[in-house]
């Protein structure tokens, strides 16, 4: 019964948080980057975990439910790192540096620019961006996920 519950718990959270993801971009005009993109994969995979857990017994799922949510998290962490200027995200979207380059290479810089970019917060609460928010909640929702794998001893 703590299995079961532990499960929906973690599995749940990343329901939600997938589900915040699209209201933002849905109903709040919010369109996602390619860095928010990549943080909704592991959410979806820990759901369908979540529902094969549910049906499974053993350890393994609950394992590999914690490794998706960990894997969030980590993006999390390095989207929040590009945001912060830390270090330089994918070249697919963030800017370049524009210093030495002709007017026909400028522009073509522009054209080629992302229409969503990484290294800018949309949207931020008490100072932390939806990146590091979605991290921070990853991390907890993994360590519900390891706890539910200990339940099934």
């Amino acid at each position: 019964m703590k299995r079961t519950l532990l499960i929906l718990v973690a599995a749940g959270g990343s329901a939600a948080l997938l589900l915040g993801a699209l209201g933002f971009q849905y109903i709040g005009g919010l369109p996602p980057c390619d860095l928010c993109i990549w943080q909704r994969w592991p959410h979806l995979a820990a759901v369908i975990l979540g529902a094969a857990a549910l049906a499974l017994p053993g350890r393994a799922l609950p394992l590999l439910g914690a490794g998706a949510a960990l894997t969030t998290s980590g993006v999390g962490l390095y989207h929040t790192g590009v945001e912060r200027g830390w270090w330089e995200g994918p070249t697919t979207c963030t800017s370049g540096p524009v210093g030495g380059l002709s007017p026909d290479q400028l522009l073509e810089q522009i054209l080629a620019a992302p229409l969503v970019r990484c290294d800018e917060v949309a949207w931020d609460l008490l100072g932390l961006s939806m990146a590091s928010w979605n991290a921070i909640a990853a991390l907890a929702l993994a360590l519900v996920w390891l706890a539910a794998s200990r339940a099934a001893r």
